[in-house]
Parts: C-alpha cells; sequence; structure tokens
C-alpha cells in the first residue's frame, strides 16, 4: 500500500499543497492515504509527519514529492530512513536530487543500504563521544551523572544556619545556591542530618 506525504513550509497562501498533491495522485496514492503539513521543516512538531509514520505498516511505501519534504536536516533524514528500513517500510521519491528512488527496485534498496551505514555510524560517533566525555570527565576526578548539589562544605553551612530557630530554610537554600527540596534531602528543619547527610559528613 502506497502512503503519502506533502508538506508546505508557509501557511500564508503564498505557497500551495496542490504540485505534491497532483503529483501523489499520479503516483497511485489513494487522497485518503495523503498526510499533510504546513509547517517549516526545521519545526520538530509536524504532527502530519508524526500520523503518517505512525500509520505505516510493515509492507508499506512511503512516498513523498522530495527528500526535503521529509527530514528536518540530513541528521533527522538518515535516522528517518534507517527507521523506515527496520520497519520494513518502503521510500518512494518523485522529483528532485532523490528522484527516481524507490526501495522496490534494486537500486532504491542499494539507496537505503547507504543510509543504514550512515545511521550506524551517527550512533558509533555518539557512543563514542560519550566514552570519550566520560573518560575526560574521570580524568579530572569527576564521575560520569548529574553532579551532586549538595558537598561537605555547603552542608555544614546549612546546619550552622538551620540550627537558629529563625531560619527560613527557602532563605537559607536560595542562600547556599541549592533547591529547598535538595536542603531537606539531607537535613532537617532544625539542621539535624538525614541519612544522605550523615553519608556526607562521614
Amino acid at each position: 500500500m502506497l502512503v503519502g506525504y506533502v508538506r508546505v513550509s508557509k501557511n500564508d497562501g503564498t505557497q500551495t499543497l496542490s504540485p505534491q498533491l497532483d503529483a501523489m495522485r499520479e503516483a497511485g496514492v489513494e487522497s485518503n492515504r495523503i498526510y499533510e503539513d504546513m509547517a517549516s521543516g526545521r519545526k520538530d512538531d509536524r504532527p502530519g509527519l508524526n500520523a503518517c509514520l505512525k500509520a505505516l505498516q510493515p509492507g508499506n511505501t512511503l512516498v513523498v514529492w522530495k527528500l526535503d519534504r521529509l527530514g528536518r536536516d540530513l541528521k533527522h533524514l538518515v535516522k528517518t530512513l534507517d527507521d523506515l528500513r527496520s520497519r520494513n517500510v518502503g521510500l518512494k521519491v518523485l522529483a528532485g536530487a532523490g528522484a527516481q528512488i524507490d526501495t522496490n527496485t534494486s537500486n532504491g534498496r542499494l539507496f537505503f543500504g547507504i543510509f543504514a551505514v550512515l545511521a550506524e555510524f551517527e550512533r558509533e560517533l555518539i557512543v563514542e563521544r560519550t566514552q570519550a566525555g566520560l573518560a575526560a570527565a574521570r580524568a579530572r576526578g569527576r564521575k560520569g551523572g548529574r553532579p551532586r548539589k549538595m558537598d561537605r562544605s555547603t552542608l555544614m553551612m546549612a546546619m550552622s544556619a538551620l540550627s537558629d530557630p529563625k531560619a527560613n530554610a527557602s532563605e537559607v537554600a536560595k542562600r547556599l545556591g541549592i533547591t529547598t527540596t535538595t536542603l531537606y534531602m539531607y537535613l532537617n528543619g532544625d539542621g539535624s542530618l538525614k541519612e544522605a547527610g550523615q553519608s556526607i559528613i562521614s
């Protein structure tokens, strides 16, 4: 089954979907299986595209007028096409630089294979960058994960401040650059230590 997706960047009347819709119908896509967006390709939230991708089933073929109708940028395009390939959804491009791409043909399947390699390359780069970042952090004495907002010196100042019966917990937290939630995670309202606070002191 053929499923179409069309998009124009502006919805002020200066651009029209008609040429794309005509091309879809000529390619054999039924009108009730064409999804539309009137939004910039740079936008993350494109309800028509989201609905289209969700509706696609294994064995379907997604038909687009041009490749730039589909992806926000090359990275997004590679990710989208790799997702289609993994779901056994084909792709057919009707015009533009990717014209005549059709994964029902051997050349089209080669095209999908190239994008699969690019997607794998991108994933490996992300893993490599993450590992390099963690290694650099460890070399500087930092552990992975979010930095702890409460350290020993901050805790000691908080204990001293809260020992004053007139102290206001939210004001103390603000002065120390932490949230009230974080403050109460380590201390009771009178400045005495909770279990988490004891672990820092010890």
